[in-house]
């Protein structure tokens, strides 16, 4: 049972009562801590306090009277879907992994023509029956965060109805658009339809470079007046960039630029390689990556930053394949975007059937502190998927 009612006891809130372990939120003022009780409690200790540290040394990206949301890839505080959040981590703990994050491919169509883009090959989308069906699917599962991506959400008419259709009790919904699409009228109709965040990524402060990696003329001012028009209708808002050794100087200009938009999160993600010789951040990179997280969230000035390298790195370990789960445009499914493998297609088979295939898998198993990508040995792997073959590449064609 998940409670959200005030404990006679007077331990605070109740989040989670189940067998064996309660969770109780105590809220004073801007201060949020959860406390766990009961046999159970143990196994989920490491996480929430893990939460608990974040919630005492870093700004949220958006506080009011009634809700925090320490970071906009996470469900406000309280709320039944961050009580859910609480169950899948603790059935993590003992062992049960839960896809928590689950992002669909709803389109190919998109104006921008990124070198980088991961949208699988092919023709022709899934149809809304079909990405409902698992959308509900996934949430029985356990996930708390939908993402809806590849190539631009906006450029598929039923983009608000697939909104909609997410339990928000369950779950919150997050979008990628390249901003090419953003209008007053349908930003109204993202918030109408309970979208939790918008997220449009930028390359550079440079116009000219972040339209050469749109490959769109103008693709900068469409993507920042996207950001802005989000803003304006209520909805929460966030920067995104992927960090490379390229970008890496810009990343302080960047965030005063995000700054001077007002989004609620910059949100940074490490590049990742697509075979064994593309470049990666090295760790002196990375530590200055690191740096700037912990030293613009202890300010209480400017949007909070995300940034996997500690969110994925330090907190929880690469979420590929055990907190994350990916459905590619056509209906395969992969452990997360950018893993190249598919374990199988919805369309053929059900979405739980394939997390299981997935979690069967030896390289999703045990913590690890970087990007599975980032590692020789798995790229050697990914190497030798065969020159020309489609992607992502059939598991069952690689021996592992």
């Amino acid at each position: 049972m998940i409670a959200s009612k005030r404990d006679s006891d007077k331990k605070g809130i109740a989040l989670v009562s189940i067998p064996g372990l309660s969770i109780n939120m105590d809220k004073r003022a801007d201060r949020v801590h959860l406390k766990a009780h009961g046999p159970l409690s143990k196994a989920c200790t490491p996480f929430l306090k893990q939460i608990n540290e974040r919630l005492k040394q870093e700004k949220p990206a958006f506080v009011d009277e009634e809700r925090i949301i320490a970071s906009t890839w996470l469900p406000p505080i309280p709320s039944k879907a961050f009580n859910r959040l609480l169950l899948a981590e603790t059935q993590i703990a003992l062992g049960r992994y839960v896809p928590e994050t689950v992002s669909f491919e709803i389109t190919r169509n998109c104006k921008c023509e990124c070198d980088h883009c991961v949208v699988s090959g092919g023709e022709g989308d899934l149809d809304i029956e079909t990405i409902k069906k698992n959308i509900d699917d996934v949430m029985d599962m356990g996930a708390v965060v939908i993402v809806f991506t590849e190539g631009d959400p906006l450029l598929r008419e039923d983009i608000y109805e697939l909104i909609e259709h997410v339990d928000k009790e369950r779950a919150i919904v997050n979008m990628y658009t390249p901003g090419t699409e953003m209008t007053p009228d349908n930003a109204r109709r993202l918030k109408e339809a309970g979208l939790h965040n918008l997220l449009v990524s930028i390359y550079s402060t440079d116009p000219a470079k972040h339209d050469s990696v749109r490959h769109l003329d103008g693709a900068f001012e469409m993507a920042t007046s996207a950001m802005r028009i989000g803003i304006d209708a209520g909805l929460m808002v966030t920067m995104a960039t992927h960090v490379s050794s390229k970008n890496i100087k810009e990343l302080p200009a960047m965030y005063e630029m995000a700054k001077d938009i007002g989004v609620h999160e910059f949100s940074l993600w490490e590049s990742v390689p697509k075979k064994i010789d593309d470049p990666v951040i090295t760790e002196d990179e990375r530590k200055k990556v690191l740096d700037m997280y912990h030293q613009i969230n202890s300010r209480n000035d400017g949007p909070r930053l995300f940034a996997n390298s500690y969110f994925e790195g330090e907190m929880l370990g690469c979420m590929a394949g055990q907190r994350w789960m990916h459905v590619c445009v056509d209906g395969q499914v992969k452990a997360c975007p950018y893993i190249p493998f598919s374990y199988g297609n919805i369309q053929e088979s059900p979405i739980k059937d394939i997390w299981s295939k997935i979690r069967k898998d030896k390289h999703f198993r045990g913590k690890r502190g970087t990007c599975l990508m980032h590692e020789r040995e798995y790229l050697r792997l990914v190497n030798s998927i065969p020159e020309g073959a489609s992607k992502p590449y059939n598991i069952d064609k690689i021996d592992l």
